[in-house]
C-alpha cells in the first residue's frame, strides 16, 4: 500500500471527475451551454500527454548521457502512452469543435498544430520500429525525441498565441479561467488533471516493467 497510494488517488480522482462531470453544475454560458462539461476531459488528456512526453524527453537525454537500455525503454513507453492521451485528446477536441463551431476540423493554427505534432511522435514510433539494431535505435530515436518535444511546444502552445486561433488563450482569446470558469468548475477540473496525470504515468510504467520483461526474455533466448 505505502508504494500504490498514488495509483489509488490517482483512480479515485478521475472517477470523481467523472461522476462530477456529467452530473455537476456548470455556469450557463453562450454558445458552450453544457459542452463546457468537455473541459474535465479535452484539456486533461493534452496535460497527461505533455507531461509523458516530457518524461520521455527526460530519460531520451539519460539514456544519451549514461547508455543505459533501461532509459531508452522508459522514453519509448512514455511517448507510446502519450499517443494514447493524444488520440484522445484530438477525438474528444474534434467532437467538441463540431458542436461549438460546426465543424470536426476547423482549419485552425492550434488544432493544425496538434495534428503535426501527433503525426512526428507517430514517425518516431515508425522510426524505432524501421532500424532493428538495438543501440543505434535508441541513440537516433532519443535525439529525435529530444528534438520533437520543443518543436511541438512551438506548434501547439507557441504559434497559436502569436496568430489568430479559436482556441481559448490564442489569438488574443481569454483563457477558460478568465471566462468560463466558475469555482465550482475549477476544484473539479483541477482534479481531472491530476488524476489523469498520475493515471497516465501509472500506465506508462505498467508497459515499462512490461518492455523490461520482453527485454530480458529476448536476451536469455
Amino acid at each position: 500500500m505505502k508504494k500504490s497510494w498514488w495509483k489509488i488517488l490517482g483512480l479515485v480522482m478521475v472517477a470523481i471527475s467523472i461522476i462530477a462531470g456529467f452530473l455537476g453544475p456548470v455556469p450557463a454560458l453562450f454558445l458552450l451551454h453544457e459542452t463546457i462539461r468537455n473541459v474535465y476531459f479535452h484539456v486533461p488528456m493534452w496535460s497527461t500527454m505533455f507531461v509523458l512526453y516530457l518524461i520521455s524527453v527526460i530519460y531520451s537525454v539519460r539514456y544519451l548521457s549514461k547508455g543505459r537500455i533501461q532509459d531508452d525503454l522508459m522514453a519509448v513507453e512514455a511517448v507510446n502512452t502519450g499517443i494514447v492521451f493524444c488520440i484522445i485528446g484530438l477525438l474528444t477536441g474534434m467532437q467538441w469543435a463540431n458542436i461549438t463551431w460546426g465543424d470536426f476540423w476547423p482549419n485552425d493554427p492550434k488544432t493544425n498544430g496538434s495534428a503535426i505534432a501527433t503525426l512526428m511522435y507517430l514517425a518516431y514510433v515508425v522510426l524505432r520500429n524501421a532500424l532493428e539494431e538495438e543501440q543505434k535505435r535508441a541513440k537516433i530515436s532519443a535525439v529525435y525525441n529530444i528534438f520533437a518535444f520543443p518543436i511541438m511546444i512551438v506548434l501547439m502552445y507557441i504559434m497559436p498565441k502569436m496568430t489568430d486561433s479559436l482556441h481559448p488563450g490564442s489569438g488574443g482569446n481569454g483563457t477558460f479561467g478568465d471566462l468560463d470558469m466558475d469555482n465550482q468548475m475549477r476544484p473539479v477540473f483541477y482534479t481531472a488533471t491530476i488524476g489523469w496525470i498520475l493515471l497516465g504515468f501509472w500506465i506508462c510504467s505498467l508497459r515499462y516493467r512490461v518492455r523490461l520483461l520482453e527485454n530480458k526474455r529476448n536476451i536469455i533466448e
